[in-house]
């Protein structure tokens, strides 16, 4: 299939920089270098004809005219025209598909032939403003995937709700389907049962169009999600020190259903980390405290798994240092915001509106952009340095570890060094630091367990927020392992049902805490 040609006019001593950086864009993006390429003079070898005969010709030859004015007007002619209203006339005059941006607001101080140039723009075509490389990428994917729907070139529908011919009900899975009802009935009064038919409940959550599953529904649900969106996995690597360097002591690829793969991305990051205790001299039963806020890191995720752009052939990358967590997905953030917003409580713009709702009647995520703040404040409140943000080619959330502040410095970190927690995390926390990245989850359940407890008291002293995968990788284990045993063996789903420590569970408790903290 032939790429359409993006020819890229702006006055180029002002925007050399941004030319270069734009095209480089259009040719390796995941999505665009499919369909694109770009156009810029400076790239054309010289050939005997004028700049104004070249630079005309290939406005004629591309397919799209793109913009960048600025406050310069640039070189004018012996008319006193600038080639790139030149290019804009032959643009209009071709019957070209146009894209204007125009950096900066209305207040910066510009040409004033620039002004009246960027006016019968206006008169013209549509314009937008930019202020950054990213706000300008932003814009022109977003024109650029347009124009794609214009034309014909990809499925009118965003992925959100696009449709998969090929797929059936066959390809979702019940159990997941009634992990979902369950969670969603108990924290949003969702008003259907897991009796329901499958069909009933993807109706209602918009998740079958025409009678047939959206993307999103195979995403949520499907028994295979991987087998029709091989990229829509999350990449987990830990890496000892600053940067990424081999050997990698941790590398895992997570698939799933959006809710499997934020579970096991979740766990990754808090394996890795250090958890520390009370003072069990004091109390049976003591507070754990990850050296970051479980909800803080769950909030960075499971944003970049509901937000991300499923188009893209990339996948989402969680990715552990010494001093930080950097989350990166592929997408951007939406047309109506920009990074200084997000610190403050913000309208919710969901990349995939109908998988957002998903997650948001299971409670994973808030309708209000409520979530991001809380991130802020969770931090602030641990005394952890504010997250960052970058918006780019990708999104890119840091979260900042305890020792930030000084292991640049120092060379050393306080807490986990070499994927072992060493000692106390300084300032942090207080208490004896246990190896929990070295237990496997059934000894982590075995540590905790003191007397008779409910499945609710032990995944509040894990920090865990998901009931099957707490079932599935920490409390049945220990079970088979026999080192935990039910209250009420003749009816294990009794909602009166608790767990304790077998004789052998005893033992191993002993051994556990015996240990070298």
């Amino acid at each position: 299939m032939p790429k359409e040609t993006i020819f890229i006019s702006s006055v180029q001593k002002e925007f050399a920089e941004i030319r270069q950086a734009l095209a480089a864009y259009v040719r390796e993006d995941d999505l665009l270098r499919l369909f694109f390429d770009a156009f810029l003079f400076e790239e054309v070898a010289a050939t005997g004809d004028s700049p104004e005969k070249v630079y005309l010709k290939q406005v004629n030859n591309a397919d799209i005219y793109l913009g960048i004015l600025g406050a310069d007007y640039g070189f004018e002619d012996s008319e006193g025209i600038s080639p790139t209203e030149r290019e804009f006339d032959a643009a209009q005059e071709y019957n070209k598909t146009c894209w204007v941006f125009i950096m900066g607001n209305h207040g910066v101080k510009r040409h004033p032939k620039q002004l009246t140039f960027i006016e019968k723009v206006g008169e013209k075509v549509s314009r937008k403003r930019f202020e950054t490389l990213a706000d300008l990428k932003r814009e022109v994917y977003r024109s650029a995937i347009l124009y794609l729907k214009q034309t014909g070139k990809i499925d009118t529908d965003d992925f959100d709700s696009g449709t998969l011919s090929k797929a059936s009900l066959d390809d979702i899975s019940e159990e997941a389907l009634g992990t979902f009802v369950r969670e969603a009935r108990a924290k949003r009064n969702f008003p259907l049962r897991e009796t329901d038919p499958k069909e009933k409940i993807l109706t209602h959550l918009r998740l079958i169009r025409q009678g047939q599953l959206t993307n999103s529904a195979i995403l949520t649900f499907g028994k295979n999600p991987q087998f029709y969106f091989p990229a829509a996995t999350v990449k987990c690597a830990h890496f000892h020190g600053f940067k990424v360097r081999k050997p990698i002591p941790d590398y895992k690829e997570f698939g799933g259903t959006v809710f499997q793969m934020a579970d096991d991305a979740i766990d990754f990051v808090l394996s890795k980390i250090s958890l520390s205790t009370g003072d069990r001299s004091k109390a049976n039963l003591v507070d754990t405290t990850y050296e970051i806020p479980r909800a803080v890191i769950a909030e960075g995720i499971i944003n970049a798994i509901a937000h991300r752009d499923y188009y893209s052939k990339g996948s989402i990358q969680v990715s552990v240092f010494q001093d930080r967590i950097e989350i990166s997905n592929p997408g951007s953030l939406p047309r109506e915001l920009d990074i200084s917003q997000l610190k403050e409580p913000h309208s919710s713009y969901p990349f995939n509106p109908t998988l957002a709702n998903c997650m948001f009647l299971t409670g994973a995520i808030e309708r209000f952009g409520t979530g991001i703040p809380e991130m802020f404040a969770l931090s602030a409140e641990r005394g952890l340095r504010a997250p960052d943000f970058e918006d780019n080619k990708s999104f890119l959330v840091t979260v900042w570890r305890p020792s930030a502040s000084t292991a640049h410095d120092t060379g050393q970190v306080t807490g986990q060094v070499t994927g072992q927690v060493t000692g106390q995390v300084t300032g942090q926390v207080t208490g004896q630091v246990q190896f929990f990245n070295n237990l496997t989850e059934p000894e982590r359940v075995i540590l905790i367990l003191q007397g008779e407890m409910m499945r609710e008291e032990l995944m509040n002293r894990l920090d865990l927020k998901h009931r099957d995968n707490f079932m599935e990788k920490y409390l049945n284990p220990a079970i088979a392992q026999k080192w935990v045993e039910r209250t009420i063996p003749d009816k294990p789903t009794s909602s009166k049902q608790k767990y304790r420590l077998s004789n052998e569970g005893i033992a191993y408790q002993k051994k556990l805490q015996n240990e070298p903290k």
